[in-house]
């Protein structure tokens, strides 16, 4: 548990990133991600749903001394602990998803639904974020990324995000991160420096943005 309890702390650490200079302004975890926005029956948002995939050198260490009935093959039970360390691990990160309702910032509850899934050499957390409360906005934003670029969290190609349940009339739009290169080495000289480099990810921010007349 102390090994797993580690391994939680370090695949979200993004604030390990903070103050290590212009020179670690780049991602040690890269996660591909797709998102799914639940909506209840009366049309109000009621939480987002997460899929996210680690890349494989993360993932083969991450099974490091889990203990399995098969060799190579890991049970959703025989994963539960570092699911739940990784859960928890994510409070203080925010979750990575920041959502605002009609330009106001909404708070989300714990995960639940939690679980870790092994499938073709990686990892993937799967876990619901329920926000604090349903809210029906005319325009919902959602960000998912690191602020401190430790992990780079790239949306799959296909399906990126999907509006569950949501009324027919809502519009979703999806917006990639751009490459950034040459804006991050403009932030990294001035902004590395001086210490100001606590929202560094923002970047690389994927938005989903849904309109709802």
């Amino acid at each position: 548990m102390a090994m797993h309890r580690l391994l939680g702390l370090l695949l979200l650490a993004g604030a390990f990133a903070l103050g290590a200079g212009a020179a670690q302004a780049h991602p040690h975890v890269w996660i591909t991600a797709t998102s799914e926005l639940i909506y209840a029956p009366d049309g109000s948002i009621t939480g987002v749903r997460h899929a996210w995939t680690f890349d494989d050198m993360f993932s083969t260490y991450a099974l490091q001394g889990i203990e399995t009935k098969t060799k190579g093959v890991y049970s959703r039970e025989e994963l539960g602990p570092l699911a739940q360390t990784n859960v928890e691990s994510l409070k203080e990160f925010g979750f990575f998803t920041f959502a605002k309702a009609d330009g106001k910032k909404e708070k989300f509850q714990e995960p639940v639904d939690y679980f870790l899934e092994y499938k073709d050499a990686a990892l993937t957390l799967h876990f619901t974020l329920p926000l604090k409360t349903a809210v029906k906005p005319k325009e919902l934003a959602v960000e998912v990324f690191d602020p401190a670029f430790f992990i780079d969290f790239k949306f799959a190609a296909k399906d990126p995000v999907k509006l569950v349940g949501a009324p027919a009339a809502c519009q979703m739009k999806f917006q990639r991160p751009n490459d950034g290169t040459a804006n991050a080495q403009k932030l990294g000289e001035q902004n590395f420096m001086s210490g100001e480099n606590s929202n560094y990810g923002a970047m690389f921010a994927n938005k989903i943005m849904v309109d709802c007349p």
